[in-house]
């Protein structure tokens, strides 16, 4: 079901439920579940085709449900943190023991980005705080710009697409692994690998 002013309730219950849906992130679409709700995640799993050794980054609404996924800020996740977040910064850090292995195949590691977009950020607050936000395609597509491109992917196979409309954004998150020193750019995107080196010049 696809649904453009979905209410928060709706989508609450679907993520209480073990279900699935789709929303408009502040990059890209993305596949959205209860993290802690292992058999959901290994449903994404299942959508996507993907490899069992990438984890899935999650969304926190507030940086207060960081600790609730990381055992640990280390001094690199924390000052990142406090410069780029809220923003399409992805920090990975220690996962906490009770992470399901679906979420940090077996790494140990999972990556957490504080959305700046304030409507993703009530929608992750009102589901709890913590929603996964893989992107919403099968493994080797384009991620879904659009509430049309994820139907179109997932025909008939998800509880609840949320149409947030198409999204502005060109490229995806940059993703920060904060577990070393120095901190490593796992993947540049939206903010440049310059401005991340000068903060640890």
């Amino acid at each position: 079901m696809t649904a453009r002013d979905a209410r928060q309730t709706d989508v609450a219950e679907v993520i209480a439920n073990g279900g699935v849906i789709a929303f408009r992130t502040d990059t890209f679409y993305g596949l959205g579940v209860d993290p802690f709700n292992a058999a959901a995640v290994a449903r994404i799993r299942e959508l996507k085709g993907r490899d069992e050794n990438k984890p899935v980054l999650l969304l926190v609404s507030d940086a207060a449900f960081v600790e609730r996924v990381i055992a640990e800020r280390s001094e690199i996740f924390a000052r990142t943190a406090e410069k780029f977040w809220p923003g399409p910064l992805t920090i990975i850090g220690r996962a906490v023991a009770g992470l399901p292995s679906e979420i940090t195949a077996g790494t140990g590691t999972v990556g957490v980005r504080l959305p700046a977009d304030d409507n993703v950020r009530a929608l992750v607050r009102a589901c709890g705080g913590i929603l996964t936000a893989t992107s919403a395609n099968p493994s080797g597509r384009e991620p879904a710009r659009s509430a049309a491109e994820v139907a179109g992917y997932f025909p008939r196979r998800l509880e609840l697409i949320v149409d947030g409309g198409e999204v502005t954004a060109t490229e995806p998150s940059t993703v920060l692994d904060a577990t070393v020193s120095p901190p490593r750019i796992v993947r540049e995107g939206v903010i440049r690998r310059e401005e991340i080196e000068q903060l640890f010049a």
